[in-house]
């Protein structure tokens, strides 16, 4: 943390004096402090607490060459003049514009090249428009959208490359598209699937590759079909088949 009695320098590392500021009269008046609130602090809780000040010179800081100081001011504007943020070249004040923007805003900011700015626009898009985003090329984007996406739509996840995505699908996916999860080539996609299909379609697990998956099915399945897991090359799945018999 920051100390009380450092010396109060600008981003490019250049001291800051209340003499030559341009705010001056905002100092007099106790909307402004150095090295506590001032708007050409190089930090950004200071910066922050100027803002929250005096939130009516937020417009005039919108272009100012560092990015902190846009980033923040974009969070005291009116939305109005968000939109130009949009196209900022650094990713933090992109951000504070999306998280602000009506959604019409945000369909362009689909295909942004920080990820951190996608993420948010998945967390804020709403059905078909946030279904373009499934091919996003970052995992934790795709996964974000399996999260919110309907789960009538989760079909044209369930089979992205990532596991985390796969299993976010076999969590939520309607009851009746299970069957098509349970071929999956990783064992945990096959064990959530497992663990939400009914009782009555479990016995297609009993050759699954995967313990789990089996003990799974034994453990639920109804006792008339326990047989074919009787004789499971794996002591616990037998053990579950005979306990139930």
């Amino acid at each position: 943390m920051a100390g009380i009695d450092e010396e109060a320098l600008d981003w490019q590392g250049e001291p800051v004096t209340c003499a030559s500021c341009d705010h001056r009269d905002l100092l007099a008046a106790g909307k402004c402090q150095l090295r506590r609130a001032c708007v050409y602090d190089r930090y950004a809780s200071r910066i922050h607490r100027f803002f929250s000040w005096n939130p009516e010179l937020a417009r005039e800081y919108l272009t100012h060459p560092y990015f902190e100081v846009r980033a923040i001011a974009a969070k005291f504007v009116d939305i109005f003049h968000l939109p130009p943020l949009l196209d900022d070249p650094d990713e933090t004040v992109r951000f504070s514009a999306v998280v602000r923007l009506p959604q019409r805003f945000l369909l362009k900011m689909r295909g942004d090249p920080d990820r951190e700015v996608r993420i948010r626009v998945a967390y804020r898009l709403e059905d078909r428009e946030l279904l373009e985003m499934r091919s996003d090329p970052d995992y934790y984007v795709r996964l974000v959208v399996a999260r919110r996406l309907p789960p009538a739509m989760l079909h044209l996840l369930q089979h992205d490359p990532d596991r985390e995505v796969r299993l976010e699908v076999a969590r939520r996916i309607p009851e009746e598209r299970l069957s098509e999860l349970i071929a999956d080539e990783d064992a945990e996609v096959r064990l959530e699937a497992a663990r939400r299909l009914p009782d009555d379609r479990l016995l297609k697990l009993a050759l699954d590759a995967d313990w789990r998956v089996r003990f799974e099915a034994a453990s639920r399945i109804a006792p008339e079909q326990l047989g074919e897991f009787i004789d499971d090359p794996d002591e616990m799945v037998r053990e579950m088949a005979r306990s139930r018999m």
